[in-house]
């Protein structure tokens, strides 16, 4: 399985990196109520920290971003709220269905979140490192500001109309 594909359907809610239901279906080729019956047969399994479901209003808003219409409306009826799985939750999900090709996507799964964590904290490191070589350089920064700033009034005063009198010499 593709990991862009799968790290396509991994989605930022209530500051948690999640999986929703419909797309883990999809992925396990399973129906959402298959899954989502498998789940609560194993709600132990399964606490808040691992999956919950969105609310009206969180799920309002990702309904209305076009890359979910499509998926969700082939899915799930609009009467029901969709589950999120956190990586750790989708991990149990390997419990839950044992199926060969429910393990197989797991390990794509898992290998995705991995792959998201290792580009944030590489993201991080660059972003520090920016910051310290700012702040070594920013004399060298203000320098060049002034540099160009200077030569934009100078052009600017070369090019204003002179007004009063001229002088002969």
């Amino acid at each position: 399985m593709e990991l862009q594909v799968i790290q396509n359907r991994i989605h930022e809610i209530r500051g948690q990196k999640v999986m929703l239901d419909f797309d883990l279906a999809e992925l396990y080729e399973v129906e959402t109520r298959i899954l989502n019956q498998a789940v609560k047969r194993n709600m132990e399994r399964f606490p808040e920290r691992f999956m919950f479901q969105l609310t009206t209003d969180e799920w309002g808003n990702i309904f209305n971003s076009s890359q979910f219409v499509m998926s969700s409306r082939k899915h799930r009826g609009s009467q029901y709220l969709p589950y999120a799985f956190t990586e750790h939750g989708v991990t149990m999900l390997a419990s839950v269905l044992r199926s060969k090709k429910a393990i197989d996507v797991n390990i794509a799964i898992v290998d995705a979140f991995i792959a998201l964590k290792e580009y944030a904290l590489h993201y991080k490191e660059l972003a520090d490192q920016l910051r310290e070589l700012e702040g070594k350089f920013s004399d060298v920064s203000e320098a060049i500001n002034y540099l160009l700033k200077k030569d934009k009034q100078e052009t600017v005063q070369k090019e204003r109309k002179q007004i009063g009198f001229k002088t002969r010499r």
